[in-house]
């Protein structure tokens, strides 16, 4: 198969995992506003798939960061991508019809990493970039935890004698603007991750100089297909997110969403390509937890987990075996 023919393949498959990633995360934006009924499920997919679409043009910094700063950019070839591609796609796919809200980030991680392996061996791995990228993976709902529990204490200190309708008539108000804040990040973040890739097929196959700028065209249409995932709406993931991990209010929701927004930003600014899903269900766990630990049901916390666990490991596999198979057929 002709190096143009397989470019064409990783491009198509890239923007299928960005639509799947987006129709698994849109509980990530939505979840909070539609079980407090702020808004309703309709308004809140279009509005998030909006505001996500707007969010993946506020920087690449992310993009670079998986094109180049996790494997040697010489040593990759398109075949590699589409295995990673394929891998990634096929667990986003599964756990999204199994209504489990799953990393986007690690299952694109995960597929470059083990098609990376399978291909060309670890040596072809920037540790240190890898070790950035795991870190930032790891660490984030460790910050959203400790954001959301903070920033929810904080505004029980301050409406401590307000009554809960008066409190709940505020925040179901103030959740439009955090709902808008979350569906944003989560553009500026995650669409950024399939821009680098489709950018690193393109210099790997010799259309495009470098990872140092992301063609436009590339940044425009990850934006329209993670804006169309979104508004499809995941139905199972955001009944999983928004209404069996723990019952909330709009306080609660404006609560978490904001803390997600900080949380989220900040990584995109830098660079750190983290997990909406992570950082928006530690934020709900954060909220909840300061009602009481009870308040969040940690048996589908658990679940979740092992979702998380399973798919940086699980998607490398896939990957590999992907790219065994492309090998022989190609």
């Amino acid at each position: 198969m002709e190096y143009s023919t397989l470019i064409i393949a990783v491009i198509f498959v890239a923007l299928m995992f960005d639509f799947a990633n987006g129709w698994n995360d849109s509980a990530n934006a939505i979840a909070t506003v539609v079980s407090t009924r702020v808004l309703s499920p309709l308004a809140a997919v279009l509005l998030a798939g909006v505001l996500n679409f707007a969010g993946a043009f506020f920087s690449t910094a992310v993009a670079k960061t998986i094109g180049k700063g996790l494997v040697e950019p010489s040593m990759i070839t398109p075949e590699v991508v589409l295995a990673a591609m394929l891998g990634a796609f096929t667990w986003t796919l599964f756990m999204t019809l199994g209504g489990l809200p799953i990393s986007g980030s690690h299952s694109l991680i995960g597929g470059l990493i083990g098609a990376v392996i399978f291909s060309v061996g670890a040596g072809a791995l920037k540790m240190a970039g890898v070790k950035k990228v795991i870190l930032a993976l790891l660490f984030s709902p460790l910050f959203g935890i400790t954001v959301g529990f903070f920033l929810m204490v904080l505004i029980m200190y301050f409406f401590k004698n307000v009554s809960s309708g008066f409190v709940n008539k505020v925040f179901g108000k103030l959740q439009l603007v955090s709902v808008c804040a979350m569906a944003y990040s989560h553009g500026a973040n995650d669409a950024q991750k399939v821009m680098g890739i489709i950018t690193m097929a393109l210099v790997s196959g010799g259309l495009h100089p470098s990872m140092d700028t992301i063609p436009f065209w590339v940044i425009l249409s990850c934006g329209i297909v993670m804006g169309l995932g979104t508004a499809m709406g995941g139905w199972r993931v955001i009944k999983t997110l928004g209404l069996q991990l723990s019952r909330i209010k709009p306080v609660h929701g404006f609560a978490a969403e904001t803390s997600a927004s900080i949380v989220l930003m900040g990584a995109a600014s830098i660079g750190a390509p983290v997990s909406t899903t992570h950082v928006i269900t530690s934020c709900i766990m954060g909220v909840g937890s300061t009602r009481r630990l009870s308040a969040v049901r940690w048996g589908i916390g658990k679940k979740i987990l092992y979702a998380w666990v399973f798919t940086l490991p699980a998607c490398g596999i896939i990957s590999g075996l992907f790219y065994l198979l492309l090998d022989l057929i190609l």
